[in-house]
């Protein structure tokens, strides 16, 4: 004659199971036999397994926070999360969607990667911070482990640029970290701080700084306030270069989908006409697309702006962003 054995408490088993997860062990302390456990929690069954070792106490798709959570409880109590889950929790935005949990462990841990787990070693494990129940590495860290392993520039810009304008982090800050984290992946980390110490603030304005050092032309101030002679505001163009008093706006359609933001732009290039200002706008797209055509036309923008005398305008470099 088979024996049933009766499941703790619903209660119990909740209080044990963190959002609906938890240990095998811990049913086990219960007094829930491993074999029930897993029998429960096989195809078909009320419960399903997340990791070795770790179930859920229900049959459906698993929440993000709980992949967050299995993962943690695998992995052990010293590990913590990293890479774009941390840097999601933290508020930041420019972020792709992925299926693997990127975890931080010891260097001596042996746990390996499993379903959608990614285990990182490390002999730098820092201070965690805990967020909601889930412990996540500083801010700082999770930014840098997520840049390091990325191999697009753009998509490290959109990240480094998103933290510092946010005021998660500084520029300094950002740079410690490189300097104590090793040369491993660091080398465009380094490069897209430095257009962001010159007051880039976003992708599009970062890759038109390289198009224009391309073009051969004397260094830009990058985002400068401009007035008159009487301290009337004549415009903050995107990149400009002051002897010539030539401007370079990047106007994205995406910039004019919003009401008024048309009306804006035109008002704009009217100061710009206004104070006699050189201006020359440029698609986002066509500094890849087309970069040998806005080159030439770069060029012939500001041979033209070198060409007539020059308009009384001054430019007042913008502060540094968050370079603290």
């Amino acid at each position: 004659m088979r024996i049933t054995r009766h499941l703790p408490n619903s209660s119990i088993l909740q209080a044990r199971a963190r959002l609906g997860v938890v240990r095998a062990t811990e049913l086990q302390a219960l007094g829930l036999p491993q074999a029930t456990a897993y029998r429960r929690s096989s195809p078909g069954g009320p419960w399903s397994r997340l990791l070795p070792g770790v179930l859920m106490l229900s049959n459906g798709r698993p929440t993000r926070e709980q992949q967050r959570h299995a993962a943690l409880l695998f992995c052990g109590a010293d590990s913590m999360i990293t890479g774009i889950d941390a840097c999601r929790a933290y508020g930041l935005r420019a972020l792709p969607e992925v299926s693997d949990v990127h975890v931080l462990v010891a260097h001596h841990s042996r746990i390996q990667n499993r379903e959608f787990v990614n285990v990182e070693r490390t002999k730098r494990m820092p201070r965690p911070v805990e967020r909601d129940g889930i412990r996540y590495v500083p801010l700082v860290r999770a930014v840098l482990d997520l840049a390091r392993r990325w191999l697009s520039l753009d998509d490290i810009r959109a990240l480094l640029i998103d933290a510092v304008q946010r005021g998660r982090c500084t520029i300094h800050e950002l740079r410690a970290e490189l300097d104590v984290g090793g040369r491993r992946g660091s080398r465009l980390p380094r490069q897209v701080l430095k257009e962001i110490e010159l007051g880039v603030r976003s992708v599009p304005e970062a890759e038109a700084l390289r198009v224009w050092t391309e073009a051969g032309l004397p260094e830009p101030m990058v985002n400068p306030q401009l007035y008159d002679d009487s301290g009337e505001f004549a415009g903050m163009p995107d990149l400009y270069e002051d002897e010539a008093v030539f401007a370079w706006e990047i106007d994205s359609f995406a910039h004019h989908l919003k009401p008024g933001d048309l009306a804006r732009t035109l008002a704009r290039n009217a100061r710009y006409v206004a104070f006699q200002i050189v201006v020359l706008q440029t698609l986002p797209v066509r500094l890849t697309k087309d970069r040998e055509a806005v080159i030439a036309e770069l060029r012939a923008a500001y041979e033209a702006a070198c060409k007539r005398p020059r308009p009384s305008i001054r430019a007042k470099a913008r502060a540094s962003a968050q370079s603290g």
